[in-house]
């Protein structure tokens, strides 16, 4: 038996910067984690690279914690 191919056809009645700004917004969601910890990370190792950098948990917390999801959404 022969396999069909799929041929998929989207109507998209954006305009190509609208759509490129959803896909955006999209990918970012979605790597939102993975560049948290790329962060910190980097954080990490240029605390300990560096005697002018505190690290993390050497730091006294002012207020409540921001996460980059929070400063996202507003």
């Amino acid at each position: 038996m022969k396999q069909r191919k799929l041929n998929y056809r989207f109507h998209n009645p954006n305009s190509a910067e609208d759509t490129a700004n959803y896909l955006f917004k999209i990918l970012i969601e979605a790597n939102a984690g993975k560049v948290e910890c790329a962060i910190e990370e980097a954080a990490l190792k240029c605390a300990e690279e560096s005697e002018y950098i505190e690290a993390p948990e050497e730091m006294e917390m002012v207020g409540e914690p921001v996460s980059i999801r929070l400063r996202r959404a507003r």
